[in-house]
């Protein structure tokens, strides 16, 4: 059996503005050094995190291309790909391998979603053109498209495809597609920081992290102690950091955690439009979540 992309904590890394509104990509090889630093395993590139909705195709494609080069192989980089329109998905996915991404993390397609039918028929099509290894992402909650089990057992079976970020909340669906897919080479990847240890207690290969943006090694530690079987100190650290994980999440990705980056000092600038700043309230919670962790 092949080995998965990456095992532990990958971060669904943010993508940095200067005050110009344009890419920082100073500041992005900054923040991927303090990734691989505080032992994240993988950077995930132009994700729901990175704000891929709101950059252009030009963007996209030149801020994977940094990320590549900067990374310059010491993790695995995963690139964003994903897209309700097939072919912009295949030629962003196309991009990335061209450029040496390790590998590429497709979103279930949005707005017009798609019945199981349309799901296999638009992962299918990509993966039969390119070689770099797809990440299904199943995040119904902003899709609203899900996947059912039956179509993560027919798509596991496509050498190209090895698994799947499972953002879905649903552990049932987990456990079910663990099952039904425990011949092929497929693996799961919570996309949840509050699910992390629970998923990896039931097979899961990690977490594709928004809290790692800040606090990469707790992260990184827990999924370590958690796939090591050292199941008390995976939940004392789970534990501690919980509230902080749920911060993460007072308001729509990447809001919060971009917010607690400039309050550490990390000066990633602001976000794009419609996303902003705030609310004076969740703000202050906020506050009281990070300074719980002695984060500020």
């Amino acid at each position: 059996m092949s080995r998965p992309i990456f095992t532990g904590s990958a971060v669904a890394i943010v993508t940095p503005f200067g005050a110009d509104g344009k890419i920082n990509f100073d500041k992005l090889a900054e923040i991927i050094d303090f990734q691989i630093s505080n032992g994240t395993s993988a950077i995930v590139i132009c994700g729901t995190t990175g704000e891929s909705a709101t950059q252009t195709l030009e963007e996209h494609a030149e801020t994977v291309s940094f990320a590549i080069r900067h990374t310059a192989k010491r993790v695995p980089v995963i690139a964003g790909g994903g897209s309700n329109d097939t072919m912009a998905a295949l030629y962003l996915c196309q991009h990335a391998e061209e450029q040496g991404a390790d590998g590429l993390l497709l979103v279930t397609p949005y707005y017009n979603k798609a019945t199981q039918k349309g799901l296999v028929k638009h992962y299918e099509y990509i993966a039969d053109r390119i070689n770099t290894p797809i990440i299904l992402y199943n995040v119904p909650g902003r899709t609203g498209c899900n996947f059912a089990v039956s179509t993560y057992a027919q798509l596991a079976k496509h050498k190209n495809i090895c698994g799947v970020k499972e953002a879905s909340g649903d552990l049932e669906l987990v456990s079910r597609t663990m099952v039904a897919t425990a011949d092929e080479e497929f693996y799961i990847w919570s996309g949840d920081d509050k699910l992390a240890l629970p998923m990896i207690s039931v097979g899961a290969q990690g977490v594709i992290s928004v809290l790692a943006n800040i606090a990469p090694r707790p992260v990184a530690d827990i999924c370590e102690y958690a796939l090591a079987g050292d199941y008390i100190k995976a939940r004392e650290l789970h534990l501690k950091y919980f509230e902080v994980m749920d911060a993460m999440f007072y308001e729509v990705n990447p809001i919060p955690v971009k917010t607690s980056m400039n309050l550490l000092g990390m000066d990633v600038g602001n976000l794009r439009l419609p996303l902003c700043e705030m609310e004076d309230a969740n703000l202050a919670k906020l506050k009281t979540a990070l300074s719980g962790v002695g984060l500020i």
